[in-house]
């Protein structure tokens, strides 16, 4: 990848985008469960406020996909989502790297505005993800949830009828595995997502889950759809939402050097 291949805009909007989702989102987890916060006090049921959490913290993302931020980068805003779609052979490897390089750059300037919360923030670690019954479960949890994620996410973008509706599936998504699964691990899903807190409040406890555990749902999404009758569906651009919107060419790269990158012969 050349100096002139570098796509410092689009890099720009995924570290906006990733700081936005950490910034809102984890105000959203703090709100809803942080000691003294007055949502607690009218909401008494831990599990609506799980689902009411999770439903907004999607709506959060889906948000960011159709913003002039998601416009320019495609609001991966996740590093195992630009993992899944370089694997999948829709982004090339300097691409991705630098993706993944902002987000998590991005996941730890968003919750640095978290502080704000004070005492209701520190309450819940400023919206740490922490295993709730042993590093082993948390592992099997964010690996069936973000399997759940990428499998409905490349669904939707393999489908040209559905494709413009990929964003709203977040809401209803979240919504689902964060009631059902919170309890066991905080249900991540991105690494950055889970960076940005264990940095602002110290608590790196089983920091590694919200990375095997993420990563291995992501192979076995990906294996879904390489390997098994999915495969002859192709997914044509590694965006989310603005599909026909590319002024770099980093999302309609030819085909022949993407599958050369996965295979080692192409240039990077």
């Amino acid at each position: 990848m050349t100096d002139l291949d570098v796509p410092w805009t689009v890099f720009l909007s995924e570290f906006i985008g990733t700081a936005l989702l950490v910034g809102v989102g984890l105000s959203i987890v703090i709100l809803d469960f942080g000691t003294g916060s007055p949502v607690v006090k009218r909401i008494p049921s831990a599990g609506l406020r799980r689902a009411t959490t999770g439903f907004l913290f999607g709506s959060t993302g889906a948000l960011i996909a159709l913003s002039p931020v998601g416009k320019e980068s495609g609001a991966h805003i996740n590093p195992v989502v630009s993992l899944g779609f370089w694997m999948m052979g829709k982004l090339r490897v300097g691409h991705a790297i630098g993706y993944i390089t902002a987000q998590l750059l991005g996941g730890v300037v968003g919750a640095l505005p978290l502080l704000a919360w004070g005492a209701t923030g520190n309450s819940v670690h400023y919206g740490a993800t922490l295993p709730g019954y042993g590093p082993g479960w948390a592992v099997l949890g964010e690996a069936a949830t973000t399997f759940g994620l990428i499998a409905s996410l490349f669904f939707f973008l393999r489908h040209k009828q559905i494709r413009a509706y990929t964003p709203a599936i977040f809401p209803v998504l979240y919504a689902f595995m964060v009631f059902v699964e919170a309890p066991v691990s905080g249900t991540s899903t991105n690494p950055a997502r889970s960076l940005g807190p264990a940095v602002v409040s110290g608590d790196w406890r089983d920091w590694w889950v919200y990375w095997i555990g993420p990563l291995a749902g992501t192979l076995v999404g990906v294996a879904l759809y390489r390997f098994t009758w999915l495969r002859h569906i192709e997914i044509e651009v590694a965006k989310l939402y603005h599909f026909e919107h590319d002024p770099h060419g980093i999302f309609t790269q030819a085909e022949e050097a993407l599958e050369g990158e996965l295979h080692g012969t192409g240039d990077s």
